[in-house]
């Protein structure tokens, strides 16, 4: 069944408007949060706000599961500063499981990047390290039991454009180094993200959830369902493949005021799963 966004609401039996009021969509009792999927968030999505107001924010988006970039959580801060945000994380009762994107482009950027997230407790990195660095890497999530998540950056990324060529550059090294994909990055290249999360399935440890306007350089993010990605599909996929790790929105729109459209893209998301 293809599913459009208008339909899937006729499904759920609510309107269009709806979509916009966090209320209604997140508390609706016929939409079974996450099914066998777990979402959860990239905190780039709130960019511009505090860590005590991106903790609010998360808790009343309904998810339970985050990834910290260094503006809410920065990098150059203490052993102790950092256990004690990651503390104020969990103590609000969410799963603070990585970070990132977090750039690695010298040997004490690597050693920094796995002693931030052994503080912080991370399970996962999202990186993107210099292909050089890489046997340093390998040693590195042996030494520390991390798991290492590379991001594909699409269009105008050099390294790490698509999941194939993050999968060429890790095959060989430890199976803890694998792959983040980025669904929106993924299909503005034009490739099919669910085909990608299928074919590299055994090395996938996070996804970042988008939907774009457009192929190439110029795509832009927007809400889930107003783009010309197939969402439905590709949740459906890796709901089918019995994904274990976080699906992570990135809402990349409407920094200054990301509410209202992260509300409606995770009730999207939560309202396919339901008419699966």
């Amino acid at each position: 069944m293809k599913f459009t966004r208008k339909s899937f609401l006729k499904t759920l039996g609510v309107g269009v408007a709806s979509l916009s009021v966090p209320n209604i969509v997140l508390s609706n009792p016929t939409v079974k949060a996450d099914h066998n999927l777990k979402f959860g968030l990239a905190s780039y999505s709130f960019r511009k706000f505090s860590l005590e107001d991106t903790i609010k924010m998360t808790k009343k988006l309904g998810l339970k599961h985050i990834a910290l970039k260094s503006m809410h959580m920065p990098m150059d801060s203490s052993a102790e500063e950092i256990k004690a945000m990651a503390k104020k994380v969990r103590d609000a009762g969410i799963d603070l499981y990585g970070g990132g994107v977090i750039y690695m482009k010298s040997e004490p950027e690597v050693n920094d990047a796995f002693e931030y997230a052994k503080n912080a407790g991370f399970r996962v990195i999202i990186g993107v390290p210099n292909p050089e660095l890489l046997p340093l890497v390998d040693k590195k999530v042996k030494e520390y039991d991390i798991k290492l998540a590379i991001h594909n950056h699409g269009p105008g990324d050099k390294i790490y454009p698509s999941p194939d060529d993050v999968y060429e550059k890790v095959k060989a090294l430890d199976k803890r180094i694998g792959l983040c994909i980025d669904i929106g990055h993924t299909y503005r290249i034009g490739q099919d993200p669910a085909e990608k999360a299928k074919k590299y399935f055994d090395r996938l440890y996070d996804i970042h959830l988008k939907d774009v306007d457009g192929l190439g350089a110029e795509g832009k993010t927007l809400e889930l369902g107003r783009g010309i990605m197939d969402i439905p599909k590709f949740l459906k996929t890796i709901s089918k493949l019995n994904y274990q790790e976080i699906v992570s929105l990135e809402y990349e729109k409407d920094g200054d005021d990301p509410m209202a459209g992260a509300a409606e893209s995770i009730g999207y998301a939560r309202g396919i799963m339901a008419t699966l």
